[in-house]
């Protein structure tokens, strides 16, 4: 669940320009969408349209670039980082689609560009910051920023502006520069490998089921959603259970049989790592070894270094802190509900158990029956009702579907998006069920970014994977699930909310470790008892949820979180120890590696297995989150500390949501994050809300 994070080719590609003219054409993306918000004209978009526009693309974006390097007038903001912020306009406009649609709906034709066009784009990427005209110039601004008299958002954009040039290598000698093309060729090569082979094994490993018997536990939707995949799969007769991104899975919460269960988290937790065309072992240690070069060539000890030198944290050390100063706690608290659930097992327990025995806990602590809370969580209602509710009441949202706005696959939804005075603010896409063209996981993302420089506004979109119903049936979704929506939606008012100037600083693109703050944050509204009672509906007669179920639901909220945290926690670390390798460290054996790494940090519990392990942990091969997992922790203290406020002040109120709009969603990157934060909470973040939310120390009375 996460915000996309923007990568050096985004940052560059940030800004739009009036494109050169172009040879005349029916490729849609050679000119402006004639669409509201310019929405992409996905009714006239087709694979083969990817290739050439991202070549021309490429092309166009590099003469604009270099015709601002070879400017003989002496460089100012407006004719150097300005005239950056304006160029790309059709390479940006290409690859906010590809990239996006690579991910959510793809196909093999859009797999083998993905794979010509990636490494082109990396090379693409450093012809622009290794140029070393163009970085003088920056160099030169940089240099005289204070002296020039710039108002601060223009003058944080310098300041971004340098050190991203930096970071990528404009100080390096031209050996040096030469070796970092080479390994940033090779590393975009080997990110798109990963995340076809993880989508292709995901696709694979599903657990295809010859007798229905073996689905006892499931409800009547989920066995019939299942059916209907082994129908799309052609498997007439049978079942098919497909698989999430994370270790765990949800069936397993319901499945009776052990050796069922014990099959689909083998298939799950196996993914990448049993051979086959789609193993990603000698991927994923290449990858680790080739960021540490990297990261010597750039001046690092470790990669974790170069990576967080440029996010709140700061340090690797800082990022561990957080994460090691929870695990005894967490790990005890983890310990203490397995042994609640082995008193109920007949057997030792192993990890495919965990999530069936702690839910028969939860039915015998909390009478609470994941099942029968679905009953009362339709996907639309909780949409319209919950997390639309939930922005109406704070910011004075109001939402309305676009039908006539074409979109890239029948299940996605497109909304209109108005501010609280009636003006259209901003297009919002969601992209909700699961099918094997979508990677796993949520996400949100832009097909447009938010700038007054150039008067766009946003485009934003969700994408989760949700399971979808046969024909016919409602969208139940557990509660897990309505907190995702919550989540991701938090993400996407980032990017709606987005007031600033220049694209760079847009939205979204904030510090990694601060991206999830307002994700996370916008989780709590979905316990919020007026926001609660608003969606939480049975799907058939529309009554809402009785009270004591969901007193059940409040009472039971810190329930599993020792498990929770330590999955997360061991990710998070897992993350760190492949990021802080040293530059000379030989290739490492992922099967020998991981354990040892959970080992050394004190979380290798048995029956708790990293939330992903090193063969399919996209977040940090291909997703943008290497080194950078910790960050959902980092954000969440933040987020738990902002959302205190909000109850110390009264809670789900116009004004606070007026505030914390002003003060963080609009502001995107336009600030350091931490003096962001100190402005809105008048101080700096405490971990005690985090703790007690986690259920790791007792709230205060």
């Amino acid at each position: 669940m996460h915000a996309r994070h923007p990568s050096f080719l985004a940052l560059i590609l940030a800004g739009c320009a009036t494109v050169a003219p172009v040879q005349q054409s029916n490729n849609p993306f050679l000119k402006s969408s004639a669409l509201p918000f310019q929405a992409p004209p996905f009714d006239r978009i087709k694979d083969s349209d990817y290739k050439p526009a991202i070549e021309e693309g490429m092309k166009q974006h590099l003469a604009e670039v270099e015709a601002i390097a070879d400017r003989a007038e002496a460089p100012t903001i407006e004719n150097t980082i300005v005239a950056m912020e304006r160029s790309g306009e059709l390479l940006t406009r290409v690859t906010k689609v590809f990239n996006n649609l690579t991910q959510s709906n793809t196909d093999e034709e859009m797999q083998k560009i993905d794979a010509e066009e990636a490494p082109k784009l990396t090379a693409h990427q450093d012809t622009i910051y290794l140029n070393p005209k163009l970085f003088a110039r920056v160099k030169t601004i940089y240099d005289r920023r204070e002296a020039l008299g710039l108002d601060p958002e223009s003058k944080f954009l310098v300041e971004r502006y340098y050190r991203n040039f930096v970071r990528a290598g404009a100080l390096l000698s031209d050996a040096d520069k030469a070796t970092l093309r080479s390994l940033n060729e090779e590393e975009s090569k080997l990110t798109t490998q990963f995340r076809e082979h993880v989508l292709g094994d995901t696709n694979a490993s599903a657990l295809v089921i010859d007798n229905k018997d073996d689905l006892e536990g499931l409800s009547d939707t989920d066995i019939a959603a299942a059916e209907q995949n082994a129908k799309d799969r052609h498997l007439e007769g049978k079942w098919v259970i497909t698989l999430r991104n994370t270790t765990q899975q949800p069936p397993l919460t319901f499945l009776k049989k052990p050796a069922v269960r014990q099959r689909l988290f083998n298939a799950s937790s196996q993914r990448g790592n049993h051979g086959g065309p789609n193993d990603t072992t000698a991927i994923v240690t290449r990858l680790a070894q080739l960021r540490t070069q990297k990261a010597k060539i750039l001046g690092y000890a470790t990669y974790a270094a170069y990576v967080l030198d440029d996010q709140m944290a700061k340090t690797p050390e800082n990022a561990l802190k957080l994460l090691n100063d929870i695990v005894p706690a967490s790990t005890s608290k983890a310990n203490d509900e397995a042994a609640k659930m082995q008193r109920l097992a007949d057997v030792p327990l192993t990890a495919a158990d965990w999530q069936y025995y702690s839910e028969q806990v939860r039915k015998a602590e909390y009478a609470l029956d994941e099942t029968q809370v679905k009953q009362y969580l339709e996907l639309d209602r909780v949409l319209h009702d919950g997390v639309f509710y939930a922005a109406n009441q704070l910011y004075g949202l109001t939402f309305k579907e676009r039908h006539d706005i074409p979109v890239y696959q029948p299940d996605v939804r497109v909304f209109e998006v108005f501010d609280a005075d009636g003006k259209s603010l901003a297009l919002y896409y969601g992209d909700y069920f699961s099918r094997s063209s979508k990677s796993g996981g949520a996400w949100m993302d832009s097909f447009v970014d938010q700038s007054g420089l150039i008067g766009a506004k946003p485009v934003v979109f969700n994408v989760t994977n949700f399971t979808k119903p046969a024909a016919g049936q409602p969208a139940l979704i557990s509660f897990t699930d309505v907190t995702t929506l919550f989540h991701e939606f938090g993400h996407a008012l980032h990017g709606m909310f987005s007031n600033v100037k220049y694209p760079t600083l847009a939205g979204t693109n904030v510090p990694r470790d601060f991206v999830e703050m307002p994700s996370q944050f916008s989780e709590h509204w979905a316990l919020d008892p007026e926001v609660f009672a608003h969606y939480a509906k049975h799907y058939q007669t529309g009554e809402p949820m009785p009270q004591t179920l969901v007193d059940k639901i409040k009472k039971s909220r810190t329930f599993n979180q020792g498990y929770q945290l330590t999955e997360y926690l061991a990710a998070a670390l897992l993350d760190l120890a492949w990021h802080t390798l040293p530059p000379d460290a030989p290739m490492q054996s992922v099967d020998a590696f991981e354990p040892e790494a959970l080992k050394r940090f004190q979380i290798d519990v048995p029956l708790v297995p990293p939330r992903y392990h090193t063969t399919y942990f996209s977040h940090i091969w291909s997703g943008g989150y290497a080194a950078g997992y910790y960050a959902y922790l980092w954000s969440e203290l933040i987020d738990d500390d902002a959302f205190y406020w909000f109850k110390e002040h009264g809670g789900l109120t116009r004004a606070n949501g007026q505030r914390f709009r002003e003060m963080i969603l609009a502001r995107g990157g336009t600030q350091d994050a931490a003096q962001l934060y100190r402005a809105f909470r008048g101080r700096e973040p405490v971990v005690e809300p985090l703790l007690i939310e986690r259920g790791l120390k007792p709230p205060v009375e």
